[in-house]
């Protein structure tokens, strides 16, 4: 079976995307980058808990797909384009976790409340602008809307998260949807004080080498 360790890798994403509840029913979907530039993804309508290795859709770094697969998950190009732009990603992981989608029903970002923000890259989580699902059009502003970050929201839908494997990336948006639904909570009560963006300088050097062993 070829791409045995990327399938594998992406099989448990999946499945740990259903056991963290992050996504009712076949609504979220995960890739994974291949070797020589195309990404294996779920396909449609899969509930992820179900998916299995041979179920993994392969489409190759033109964007197309071989014959005799199931039908790929309708997000496909949005995964697709991420791989292009943002070389450091080796998989993403998309999902409808509860709070981050209720506040990019809201067209939030989550701002510097908490110094666990930095774990996607900058100062803020940003919100993605609204595209139709699977459209090109989603495909690019998510892409853009993830320059210099690993995560972000999209407006009416959900979050996307990146990472250098489908499993790391799985991790990321777990930390997403812990941080939206802190956010989220903190609102109810006033508002949270932001941190400065001198504060955030320095937690996101110190990030530089966050989870590093010698």
């Amino acid at each position: 079976m070829e791409w045995r360790k990327e399938r594998g890798q992406l099989i448990a994403a999946l499945h740990g995307m259903d056991s963290a509840q992050l996504s009712p029913g076949a609504s979220g979907n995960a890739s994974v980058k291949t070797a020589d530039g195309g990404m294996l993804i779920s396909a449609t309508g899969q509930v992820a808990a179900h998916a299995r290795p041979l179920d993994l859709v392969y489409i190759d770094a033109k964007g197309k797909t071989g014959d005799g697969q199931l039908k790929p998950s309708s997000e496909w190009r949005m995964h697709w384009q991420i791989y292009q732009d943002h070389p450091s990603a080796g998989g993403i992981v998309h999902c409808h976790s509860r709070f981050a989608t209720v506040l990019a029903c809201q067209r939030r970002s989550i701002p510097a409340f908490h110094y666990m923000v930095a774990i996607a890259g900058g100062d803020s989580i940003p919100c993605a602008p609204y595209a139709l699902y699977g459209s090109e059009a989603l495909s690019q502003e998510v892409s853009r809307t993830l320059f210099e970050r690993k995560a972000c929201l999209l407006a009416n839908h959900g979050q996307i998260a990146y990472n250098s494997d489908p499993v790391k990336a799985l991790s990321l948006a777990k930390e997403v949807e812990a941080l939206a639904a802190n956010y989220y909570y903190s609102l109810q009560n006033g508002g949270p004080t932001l941190l400065s963006e001198q504060e955030m300088r320095d937690v996101l050097s110190q990030y530089a080498n966050y989870g590093c062993q010698k």
